[in-house]
């Protein structure tokens, strides 16, 4: 039987390297994403973090791993000759695509946890990353009825709401012309010979989210007319989005979207 085509390939098509280049110009290294300036204002988009409505009150992920580990019914973390049970935390923080866990669970705002804890959303000088809200934390890892941000990559309900306001304030809307660009840790290897750059329009950005060959959303993505530009970072719990004051006060007032600025990463 014939292969189906790809439908990412249809609508995306890669393009040549050189559609970046004024990224790497701008930025420089983009080996994790390509970090843009205000462009000519900036915000940070903070991906979602989840709460478990009854769950254990005082355990840890790294002690509930732990007690599988006793008892033998949890797989030990083992790569390579490494046992990285001897020697690192368990977190609770994940790398990659993520959406909202199910039942039972409701989304914890960055700006809530701040004022139960007392820890700054985002401590000054810092990027948001797991080094945010310390205090939450029992010895480094996050209470089991806690999902953090994961890295690298937009939630999907962020993705869906940032890529609907980027539509209402982009030249074409739906019909806008854009490129993504995944960087090379997203695909599992180093190779800066090649970039992997696609072209496309901004109202079939969902299947960049859904059927791409990364477990990631886009590295970046922007508009062809460099009127926006969208990063998210391989280390990351964030996007840092650049473009207008309009845009980025759209972003700062939506009721889905949780965004702030820090003026230390402006």
């Amino acid at each position: 039987m014939p292969e189906e085509p790809n439908p990412i390939s249809g609508l995306w098509p890669l393009v040549a390297a050189e559609a970046a280049d004024w990224l790497l110009e701008l930025c420089g290294d983009g080996l994790t994403g390509f970090m843009p300036p205000a462009m000519p204002d900036a915000v940070w988009v903070l991906n979602a973090m989840y709460e478990h409505e009854q769950g254990p009150a005082g355990v840890s992920h790294h002690e509930y791993h732990q007690a599988r580990l006793a008892d033998g019914s949890g797989p030990p973390h083992i790569v390579g000759d490494i046992d990285l049970d001897a020697v690192s935390i368990t977190t609770g923080g994940g790398l990659g695509r993520a959406r909202h866990p199910g039942p039972g669970w409701r989304r914890l705002r960055w700006t809530e946890l701040a004022r139960r804890t007392g820890d700054p959303v985002v401590p000054d000088g810092l990027m948001p990353s797991y080094r945010c809200f310390p205090s939450a934390k029992k010895e480094g890892s996050q209470p089991l009825d806690a999902l953090p941000p994961t890295e690298g990559s937009l939630d999907r309900e962020t993705w869906n709401r940032l890529i609907a306001v980027l539509t209402q304030h982009s030249p074409a809307g739906p019909g806008t012309r854009c490129l993504a660009y995944y960087n090379p840790l997203t695909l599992g290897a180093v190779d800066f010979d090649n970039l992997h750059v696609r072209a496309g329009r901004l109202g079939d950005a969902e299947i960049l989210y859904d059927r791409s060959e990364a477990d990631f959303s886009p590295s970046n993505l922007w508009a062809d007319d460099r009127s926006w530009v969208l990063c998210t970072d391989y280390d990351l719990w964030a996007t840092k989005v650049a473009g207008s004051p309009a845009l980025i006060d759209a972003l700062l007032n939506d009721s889905e979207i949780e965004a702030v600025r820090l003026p230390w990463a402006h």
